[in-house]
């Protein structure tokens, strides 16, 4: 199974990350947080001008590039890494569900959802046994991420498909800038039969795969401006990067960002259950673990809300859980069966 990445793709990525650097992601990302989501819709603007969400809609709709789940991968790494605010997992998944159902639904939404003129969010309650950006396990009744700024919020329950008529009140989680609520009951049925249940599974492991990305491109983040600091930060006259012990800590979280990399391509690849989900164990925990060396090499200063790092801190936990704990996730490795 070929995974090594073609010029083409390694020039998307490195354009995507050229174009967020400019961007002043950290401001757009304090203002979505605080509730305003101007500079966040600017900065989804120009994701979909870049072909962005249309990677994840069929070339068979207007706007679509194609069902091309490694290059959504490379994007998604790129909007981890500038810590890129609002539902983009959830508008890829949106897509992935909508194209599975191939229903009059598709041929309205899909179309809007490339070209960026429509967000989306969506809620996976407890009757549909598939994880959500709130409720991991998917035992805890739907949650909908940034349901507040979303153009279209989607509700499956058990086997329907909603577009719901509202939300309640917005919760903000451990990452101010992840803004969940319940969606509001009711509202036009779009999808009904067992196809819809199957379809959600189906979306589940896109919002997955798209998560474990923006994890990894988070660690990354995290891991690179932590060099940057030790290398600045001095003790007992030297700088704290040349100390055996932070050394040792750097190459361990380099290590485990590098593992998940190839983990996280192959699952692009195959799009299988058992690897999405190794995928996403590996690069929400190797996420995670730069999130901590951070903090520790940091000191006290990466407790402060004023120093972008924090905004990266506070992401790494909830991308860990968000469309699959890593207990969960072990659980669909072991459950598929190998051969």
């Amino acid at each position: 199974m070929r995974q090594c990445l073609t010029d083409e793709q390694r020039d998307f990525a490195r354009s995507l990350d050229a174009m967020l650097t400019a961007s002043d992601t950290p401001s757009a990302v304090r203002a979505w947080a605080a509730g305003d989501p101007a500079a966040g819709r600017a900065l989804w603007a120009r994701l979909a001008e870049a072909g962005v969400f249309a990677l994840a809609v069929p070339e068979a709709y207007e706007g679509g590039l194609g069902v091309l789940p490694l290059e959504v991968a490379l994007a998604f790494v790129e909007l981890g890494r500038h810590a890129v605010p609002g539902p983009v997992v959830e508008t890829v998944a949106v897509a992935a569900l909508l194209d599975r159902l191939g229903d009059g639904a598709a041929k309205r939404f899909l179309p809007p959802l490339a070209a960026g003129e429509l967000t989306a969010t969506l809620a996976m309650s407890a009757a549909s046994h598939t994880p959500g950006p709130g409720s991991p396990t998917g035992r805890m009744d739907a949650y909908a991420l940034d349901a507040d700024t979303a153009g279209l919020v989607l509700v499956v329950a058990g086997d329907e498909l909603r577009v719901a008529p509202g939300h309640g009140p917005v919760r903000v989680s451990a990452d101010p800038a992840r803004r969940l609520a319940r969606p509001a009951l009711g509202g036009e049925v779009i999808a009904a039969g067992p196809h819809v249940a199957e379809a959600a599974r189906y979306a589940a492991r896109w919002a997955a795969l798209a998560t474990a990305a923006q994890a990894l491109g988070a660690g990354y983040a995290l891991l690179d401006r932590t060099v940057a600091y030790v290398k600045q930060r001095t003790q007992f006259g030297a700088a704290i990067g040349s100390f055996q012990a932070v050394k040792h800590r750097l190459a361990d979280t380099l290590l485990a960002l590098e593992f998940a990399r190839p983990l996280l391509y192959g699952a692009a690849v195959s799009l299988r259950t058992s690897e999405v989900a190794a995928a996403k164990v590996a690069a929400g925990e190797a996420a995670y673990g730069a999130a901590r060396t951070a903090l520790q090499l940091h000191g006290a200063v990466g407790y402060t809300e004023e120093l972008d790092l924090a905004l990266w801190l506070r992401k790494a936990r909830p991308l860990r859980d968000a469309w699959g704990t890593p207990a969960w996730c072990r659980e669909q490795v072991l459950a598929e069966p190998h051969g």
